[in-house]
C-alpha cells in the first residue's frame, strides 16, 4: 500500500450501483408515464430474450443494528408481515398489467431489513403470488439475505423448494466488542449452523458479508474474523468498507464514536489483509469488495465478461428490466429509475388505491447511458472502451481528468481504451468519478456520500 496515495484519494465518492447516483437524479423526478413508458419498452426489448429481474424489499427487523444504511422497520409484530406482502402481490398485479405478455422472470432477490423475519407461509405466499401472473425461465434464480440468528432449517428448506440454490448470510465480524457497538450480536456456532445447513438441503452458492473499518476492528479481531470465516468456507464473501454516514441516517449510526473507527491507512490495512487471507485460501477477487471461490457463479461470469452491477452490488447476471417491489425499492428499466415511497404506511397507501408508488426517479438521457456503460465497465471489468457517442470535448475532459491517475500509475491509457491497473483497483471508484459528469456539474457543498477507500 501506498499510503500517500491512500491519503489523497480517500475522499468522498459514490459507490455507483447506479450511474446517476441517486442525490444526482433530476430534482422534478420522473413522470409516471414517462415510466410506465420505459418499464414497457425495456420489457417488450428483453422478455423473450434474457427475461427479467425482480427486487423485493422486505424491510422489517427485530432490532436495529448501526452499521446499517438500509431503509427498514424495526418491530417485533410479526402481524405486520401478511398485509406487508398482500401490498407488494397488488405492486406486482400493477405491473403485469402494464405489460403486453406474460413476464419471463430469470431472477427474485429478497432483500431487506430482514428477508427472514418473514414466516414460510408469508415466504410461500409471496413467491407463489408472484408466479401467479408470471413464468420463470429455465435458468431462474431465487436468492435471499438470512440473519443467521433467526433463519430455521424450515425457512432454508421452504425457500430451497421455491427455486433457491443461493443465500447470503451478514456476519459483519465475530470480535465481541464490534458486535456489541454494531449492535448484531450473533455467535459463530450460528453462523456454522446456518452455513451447514443450507448445504445440507442442497444450497450451490452461499455468501457470508464482512465489514471492514467496523468500530475497534483491529488487525488481530479481523484475522479471527476471516479465520472462522474461511473454515465454513462460504462460496463467496463480500467485504465491504463501512460507509460511516450518520448525517443521512441519524441515530442508527451514531452508536459510537468517530474515534473508535479505524482511519485511513489504518482501514485499508484491514482490507488488504483480509484480501491476502482470501487469496491464501483459494478465493479470486471480484470487483472491489467480492471474493469468490471459481467454482461460484460470480467468479465463472467474471472470466466470461458478464459480470454486472445494480444498486444489489455485482450479480452474475443481468437484465435490461429490474423491477423492484415494496417500500423504498429502486427498479432499473436501463433507460430510467424509480424509487418507491420510503414509508411503508404511504406505500402501502399509494399501492392499495391502484398507484405504482414511486416518488422520485431519472430519466438517463443519451450522455447518461454512455457515462453508464463506461462506469459499469469499469466497476465489473476494470477496464473500458471508448466509442464515439461521446462529445470529442467531453472525452478530452475525461482524459484530462484521468491523468494524475495515469502520472499516479493507476491506470493506462490507450487510443481505443482505459485499463485500470492492478494497483489502481482500490481507488476504482475515484477513477469513476473522472466520467461522472452529474458530481462534476454540481460539486455539493456538504459531504454525502462515504470515502472512497
Amino acid at each position: 500500500m501506498n499510503s500517500n496515495l491512500i491519503q489523497k484519494y480517500n475522499i468522498p465518492g459514490p459507490r455507483y450501483t447506479s450511474y446517476p447516483t441517486v442525490p444526482f437524479w433530476d430534482e422534478s423526478g420522473i413522470d409516471i408515464n414517462v415510466w410506465k413508458e420505459s418499464t414497457l419498452r425495456a420489457f417488450q426489448e428483453s422478455n423473450d430474450t434474457e427475461g427479467i429481474s425482480l427486487y423485493i424489499h422486505l424491510p422489517f427487523c427485530e432490532s436495529l443494528c448501526t452499521f446499517c444504511a438500509c431503509h427498514k422497520r424495526i418491530t417485533k409484530q410479526h402481524s405486520v408481515e401478511e398485509p406487508y406482502i398482500d401490498t407488494v402481490l397488488k405492486e406486482w398485479h400493477l405491473y403485469c398489467d402494464l405489460f403486453d405478455a406474460r413476464p419471463k422472470i430469470k431472477e427474485i432477490h429478497l432483500g431487506g431489513g430482514t428477508p427472514t423475519f418473514f414466516s414460510v407461509e408469508n415466504l410461500e405466499k409471496l413467491i407463489h403470488g408472484i408466479f401467479k401472473k408470471a413464468d420463470r425461465l429455465p435458468d431462474f434464480e431465487l436468492s435471499y439475505e438470512g440473519h443467521p440468528n433467526n433463519t430455521t432449517e424450515k425457512q432454508l428448506q421452504a425457500l430451497y423448494n421455491l427455486g433457491s440454490l443461493r443465500n447470503s448470510f451478514g456476519v459483519q465480524d465475530y470480535d465481541p466488542k464490534v458486535q456489541i457497538a454494531i449492535h448484531r450480536i450473533q455467535s459463530f456456532e450460528q453462523v456454522k449452523k446456518v452455513t451447514e445447513l443450507s448445504r445440507k438441503i442442497g444450497y450451490t452458492s452461499i455468501s457470508h458479508d464482512l465489514i471492514f473499518g467496523l468500530p475497534f476492528q483491529t488487525e488481530a479481531t479481523i484475522r479471527d474474523t476471516i479465520k472462522k470465516t474461511i473454515a465454513l468456507k462460504p462460496d463467496r464473501i463480500a467485504y465491504y468498507s463501512y460507509a460511516h454516514v450518520p448525517w443521512i441516517k441519524g441515530v442508527g449510526q451514531r452508536g459510537f464514536n468517530d474515534n473508535d473507527l479505524p482511519k485511513d491507512n489504518e482501514k485499508r490495512h484491514l482490507y488488504e489483509l483480509g484480501k491476502q487471507l482470501f487469496f491464501d485460501n483459494g478465493y479470486v477477487e471480484i470487483g472491489m469488495d467480492h471474493f469468490a471461490l471459481p467454482t461460484d457463479s460470480l467468479y465463472k461470469s467474471m472470466k466470461n465478461g458478464k459480470l454486472h452491477r445494480n444498486f444489489m452490488g455485482y450479480s452474475s447476471g443481468k437484465t435490461k428490466l429490474m423491477i423492484g417491489l415494496g417500500m423504498s425499492s429502486i427498479s432499473d428499466s436501463w433507460y430510467g429509475f424509480a424509487q418507491n415511497e420510503k414509508r411503508v404506511e404511504t406505500y402501502q397507501e399509494r399501492v392499495n388505491n391502484g398507484e405504482i408508488p414511486i416518488f422520485r426517479g431519472h430519466s438517463l438521457t443519451n450522455t447518461d447511458l454512455v457515462i453508464r456503460k463506461h462506469i459499469l465497465d469499469l466497476m465489473c471489468n476494470l477496464e473500458t472502451t471508448w466509442n464515439d457517442k461521446l462529445p470529442i470535448k467531453t472525452r478530452e475532459q475525461i482524459i484530462y481528468r484521468l491523468q494524475e491517475m495515469v502520472d499516479d500509475d493507476l491506470l493506462e491509457l490507450f487510443d481505443n481504451k482505459i485499463v485500470v491497473k492492478e494497483k489502481g483497483r482500490m481507488f476504482v471508484r475515484n477513477i469513476c468519478m473522472a466520467f461522472d459528469l452529474k458530481l462534476l456539474d454540481k460539486k455539493p457543498e456538504t459531504r454525502i456520500f462515504s470515502m472512497t477507500i
